[in-house]
């Protein structure tokens, strides 16, 4: 611990461990794109649902091909969605395609390549293998296998996965609805006029975007001054809501006055402050059964603060771990120095070299500077204390796109 300053990883779990998962909800198919899977999913079918054909050719019994070139029967055809429903027999063969179902009493496929065919027969070229070109029913699933465990995010193979295994509808965790609120006399709205002193939110569209792209419901609350009073009548009116996020007024200056408004009201602090670089002033506690986060008013640091908490807490409330932000290693592009005791996060571009990721920091890393940040493909990750760094060095880089 950097003086009295929390470090990134404890503050994190802080978070995590005081959230709950919120309810389940069932939905259709249609709609679970992306949605956090609460129980597990069983198939209610078999996959393939028979033994069906992988190529186009003809069903035929090995015992009848004891040498090539052999000359069968064609007494029928078999295609998908039109099976052949009779039993193959001694010197038969049926023509199938791909997909189709196996007649019962054929044991193999052979290829349309390797037969030649003729009027009403077909001569076998080349001598079968037993099983050959044979998909076996539930050779993929059988009716019963648990294919998809709770908690997951739902991605597009997993959708078409439920759809092959009949599951029209799943239960996923409902969408948490968390109220963004931008806080600061300087603050207004895009397109509202801009008065001297003021200053556009981009923190309120930022960090709703942020919650939907991590599945949950953004309740934009707008802006509210610095007013304590004021402040808390928007707290109590949410306070159903599953997490209040506030961006502003969280540091020490005049001010600020976020804490002081909660405290008064009832709030209770778990960590204020954090060993961090940018997003020092982050704050975290409850008002009564509401949690609150609140974030830094400079944009970059509320939205690397976003990913470094926010992110987690809103997957905790889907019902999955929490864990920290993905990192992968990296190669410095250029020298860096001595860290302090604060983890840093620099913005950085993401090059290759040779298939090996170089990440070089901008040189400008100010907490205000929001177009760097969306040039930005990694947040390079120093640690406390961490010393110089050449060129070329090995660092953990947190990957934004």
């Amino acid at each position: 611990m950097a003086g009295s300053l929390l470090p990134v990883a404890e503050a994190r779990r802080l978070i995590v461990d005081d959230l709950a998962p919120v309810p389940a909800e069932t939905i259709t198919l249609a709609d679970a794109l992306g949605r956090v899977l609460r129980a597990d999913a069983t198939a209610q079918v078999f996959h393939p649902p028979a033994d069906v054909s992988a190529m186009d050719g003809y069903a035929v019994r090995c015992d009848d091909i004891p040498q090539v070139p052999r000359t069968l029967r064609v007494v029928g055809e078999s295609a998908a969605g039109h099976p052949w429903r009779k039993t193959l027999g001694a010197g038969e063969a049926v023509r199938i395609f791909t997909g189709a179902y196996v007649p019962a009493g054929a044991d193999t496929i052979v290829i349309q390549e390797n037969a030649s065919a003729g009027d009403g027969s077909v001569t076998i070229n080349e001598k079968p293998q037993h099983g050959r070109h044979i998909r076996t029913k539930g050779k993929d699933f059988k009716n019963g296998d648990v294919l998809l465990k709770a908690p997951r995010r739902l991605n597009a193979r997993d959708i078409g996965l439920l759809a092959a295994m009949n599951i029209p509808r799943v239960s996923v965790a409902r969408r948490p609805v968390v109220g963004v609120l931008s806080t600061g006399d300087e603050i207004v709205l895009p397109g509202e006029p801009i008065g001297d002193g003021q200053i556009v939110s981009a923190n309120g569209p930022g960090l709703c975007a942020f919650v939907a792209s991590h599945g949950g419901e953004a309740l934009n609350l707008g802006v509210v001054k610095d007013d304590p009073k004021a402040l808390l009548r928007i707290a109590e009116q949410v306070r159903h809501i599953d997490l209040l996020v506030t961006s502003g007024g969280v540091s020490v200056g005049d001010h600020d006055v976020v804490k002081g408004a909660l405290s008064s009201a009832g709030f209770k602090a778990t960590f204020h402050k954090i060993a961090m670089r940018p997003g020092k002033p982050l704050l975290y506690g409850r008002l009564h059964d509401l949690p609150i986060l609140g974030l830094p008013g400079n944009p970059v640091s509320a939205m690397v603060c976003a990913i470094l908490f926010l992110g987690p807490a809103l997957a905790r409330l889907q019902g999955l771990p929490g864990a920290a932000p993905t990192t992968i290693s990296a190669r410095l592009g250029t020298a860096l120095g001595a860290n302090d005791s604060r983890t840093d996060h620099l913005r950085a571009a993401l090059s290759h070299d040779g298939g090996v990721p170089v990440a070089t920091p901008f040189p400008l890393q100010d907490s205000n500077m929001l177009a760097n940040f969306a040039r930005a493909d990694v947040l390079i990750v120093r640690e406390p204390f961490a010393p110089t760094a050449d060129a070329g060095a090995s660092v953990s880089v947190i990957p934004l796109n």
